[in-house]
Formats: C-alpha cells, structure tokens, sequence
C-alpha cells in the first residue's frame, strides 16, 4: 500500500526521472510567468453496480498524469499527459513556456505548508477482498426484499477511489496528499396495484469501506431507502403557489449550495457574472444568517488537506450575520483581485485547470427548535430531501424538486405531497430566512458538483430553515 511518504516512487522512480530533472523542467516553463506549477496524479477507481439480483457491472482502472500551468495576468498555459518522463515534461514545458508576465520580478510565492490531514492516507480498494464487496452487495439485496412484499426492485451501486496527488512549484516546494473517497448507494422500488415509486438513500466519505460496510450502515441505508419509496406511495399531489417552506437539515443545503454557493466563486465575481458581484460588505441575507465553506472537516466528502494548487484548506465565511463578508478564491482569481486563496483551488484531474469550487458549504445554526419552527406555520410545505435542480448564477434563479416533502397544516407535518418544486431566487430567499434552527446537520456524503464540466466531490449542510413566500410548483387540481 501506497502511503504518503514514498510517493517519490510513485511519481519519480518508477518513470525514470528525478526530483531535480523535474524541478529544472518547471523552473523553466514558469520562468518570467506569474505564477504556475506541475500537478503529478496517480488514481485508482473502482465501481459496482447490482441490479435486479445480478451483479450487472463491476469496473477498474488506475490513471497517471500531470498537467503543468504557467499563468500572467489573465492568460494561462496548460499542457498535460497521460505519462510522466522527461521527455514528456519538456514536451509540455515548451508549450506553456510563451505565457510571460510583463514584471519579470513579479513571481506569486508558493502557499504555506502544512502538516494537518483530514483523513487517512490507505487506499480503500485494497481494504477489502473482491468477492467479500460482492457478498455485501448480495446481502444488500436480499435484506431489502425480505423487509416488505412491495419492493418491487432493489439496485446498489458501490464506488471508491484513491488519489495520490504531488505539486511541484518553481522554487522547488513539493506538496503531497494521499485522498481516499467511498460511496454506497441504495435505490428501491415498490409496487402497489399499479403504482410504483421509489426512494434512495446514500452516503460516502474519505474514509474506508469498514464505515461503509458495517451491517448496521448497511441495513440503514436499505431502511431509509425503503421508508421513502413506501411513503411516496401515499403522497398525494403537491399544491402550488406561493407559501411557507421549511427546509429540512442536512441535505437540502444541496439548494444552498447550487443557488448561492456558485454565486459566491472567484471567477463569477471577477467577471462581474454574478448576483453577488458589488455587494461585498452589505446586507445580503436575513440576520442571523451566516454560510461558511469549510474544507476541514474530518473524513467528509468535500474536505481537503490542500487543495489542488498546494494552499491548505480552511473554514472560509461567506456570509456573516447577513452581511457578504468573503468569496472562495483559487490563486489565480485571487492574485488577480487583490486578494488570498481560500484553498478553493480544485480540478477533476490532472488533465483539467484548477478553478474555484466549493468544499462543504454549510449554513450554521441558529437557535430555534425544529418543533418550534414547525408550529409557527398555518400552511406550508416541509421539504425534507431533494432529488436535484438547475440555477443561473448570473441572477440566482433556481427550480429544485423535492423527492421527500409534505403539507404544514396547523403546525404538524401531515400528508405526503409529490410533485413539489420549489422556484425562485437564491439571492432573494436568503432575505426571506424568518427563522433558523439549531440543529445543523451535514449530508450524508453523496454530493458531486458540476462546473465547467468538471466534477468534484462536495459536502453541504444546514439546518431546519424556516422560508417565508417561497414559490412552490405542485400538481394538486382544486
């Protein structure tokens, strides 16, 4: 097993090249730039996917590569190759080499080092032997067809990776960091006369598959997947119109993160794109609301040791008390800003550029109880998850559909709606927050975030929010 203190075999020695032949490559790409670096990657991914009681796909693949920048101002030279050498090094060097600063002297210093690891450097394909994965995928299924006589279909997907990452920067600092990633999946259908619907539930994080794999975790996630598909057979059409919505903990924040969350990146505000843009220092939200980015939290799906351009991650604040305090800067968004990354520098791999993107997004508590949140409302509808939606940065407009909700009547939760999609803009809902409860809570650990057709994964959080006039799109016929 690969650990991070041998990682020069993994980059150096087993392709013919030296720190120091790598180091002079740079040197001279970056010579007379800004600002650049050689990213060096080695992964390893699996996938299984069971379906209608066969095991219908099981995938491996290991990657090596690098892509070298060079940045002045706003121009940018990258070059990548799915091999590391000299020759292909030089190649790279000579393409990238024509990106010239116009300051000479004027080199960006490299980020701080940092000896902090927010998880575990073992490989979690290795943890566990082929045929056991496959034996847990079995059990998976056959658990959830015993439970009730409805399950219609039972489908589970498992997924892991490991990523060994080195950042080599033209005054000769190296930066590793070692990245391990699972995700178990479990997707239910029931039947009942002629109806079906279907419920899921996941979860994932930097961690092994012995958290994953447990029976307990296991079991829970066929339960909940269950839960949800049994309960939608019961929903009735969604009303619409404008009204109360109570969000739910943890991942509804997924609304957080797609409709203020990209607002909130460098690159939109630099180039003036986003709603967001103008507004450093004013009031932008409902007091007491306050969302932070926070790349350091233990084993989560979204946290990161450094991020991908070398700076150590932290606890950023976006918002603070209603008021736009920050942004999330990567380094070249940020040198041209005048300001400092945020560790929010991340690619999808070493054949993509860095750019800013969210780690965990999370809105923090308040304090109201969920209870009391709850019986303050006449009509509503309580959003308990959410199956996806779209949003235009440039405005903040968003549609989401909830694949868990139901009525607010008199205080209580009652009836379970389909249907519901919530509609309007994240800009203006943070100004419609009433009340915020103290009950935060991360996902699960399943997001992955799109941007630029780049994928990453994500971690978002929140807690039960009280929204006042939100737009909901249902089916119900008066």
């Amino acid at each position: 097993m690969t650990d991070i203190n041998n990682l020069d075999k993994v980059f150096f020695e087993n392709n013919n090249i030296s720190k120091l032949d790598a180091e002079k490559i740079i040197s001279k790409a970056v010579s007379g730039a800004e600002d650049g670096e050689l990213y060096m990657q080695s992964s390893e991914n699996e996938s299984f996917s069971f379906d209608d009681r066969k095991l219908k796909l099981a995938n491996s693949n290991k990657n090596l590569g690098f892509g070298l920048r060079s940045l002045s101002g706003e121009a940018v030279g990258y070059a990548h190759a799915s091999e590391i050498s000299k020759v292909s090094l030089e190649r790279a060097a000579n393409t990238v080499k024509d990106v010239r600063s116009k300051d000479q002297n004027n080199l960006d210093v490299s980020p701080n080092k940092t000896n902090r690891s927010f998880y575990e450097s073992y490989n979690p394909i290795s943890e566990i032997e082929f045929k056991e994965k496959i034996k847990v995928l079995q059990n998976i299924d056959k658990y959830a067809r015993s439970l009730n006589n409805k399950v219609e279909q039972v489908s589970v997907s498992l997924a892991s990776s490991w990523e060994a990452i080195r950042i080599l920067r033209a005054d000769g600092q190296m930066l590793d960091d070692i990245r391990p990633l699972v995700r178990l999946g479990v997707n239910i259908a029931v039947k009942e006369k002629n109806k079906m619907e279907t419920g899921s539930y996941g979860s994932g994080g930097r961690h092994g598959y012995n958290i994953l794999l447990e029976e307990k975790n296991w079991k829970y996630h066929v339960d909940e997947a269950l839960r949800q598909a049994l309960i939608m057979l019961e929903a009735k059409p969604a009303p619409a119109g404008e009204m109360t919505v109570v969000l739910g903990p943890g991942w509804p924040g997924i609304l957080l993160h797609e409709a203020i969350g990209h607002g909130l990146e460098g690159d939109f505000n630099r180039k003036k794109t986003s709603v967001f843009s103008h507004l450093m220092g004013e009031k932008v939200a409902s007091e007491g609301v306050t969302v932070v980015d926070d790349g350091t939290i233990n084993s989560k799906r979204g946290s990161l040791s450094i991020d991908d351009e070398g700076t150590p991650t932290e606890k950023t604040v976006l918002i603070e008390n209603g008021k736009l305090v920050g942004y999330m800067q990567d380094r070249l968004n940020a040198r041209l800003m005048g300001t400092k990354s945020t560790g929010n520098g991340r690619r999808q791999s070493y054949a993509h550029q860095p750019m800013p993107r969210m780690r965990n997004t999370i809105m923090v508590s308040g304090n109201k109880e969920h209870a009391e949140i709850l019986e303050s409302v006449k009509n509503g509808i309580y959003a308990k998850s959410f199956a996806g939606g779209q949003v235009d940065i440039t405005n903040g407009k968003f549609v989401f559909s909830a694949n868990e909700a139901y009525k607010i009547e008199n205080g209580k939760i009652t009836s379970p709606v389909k249907g519901a999609t919530l509609i309007g803009s994240g800009f203006e809902v943070l100004k419609k927050v009433s009340m915020i409860g103290n009950d935060m809570e991360l996902d699960p650990g399943i997001g992955t975030c799109g941007k630029n057709g780049q994928g990453v994964p994500v971690g978002v959080g929140q807690p039960t929010l009280k929204i006042d006039g939100l737009t909901v799109g249902g089916t119900e016929t008066k």
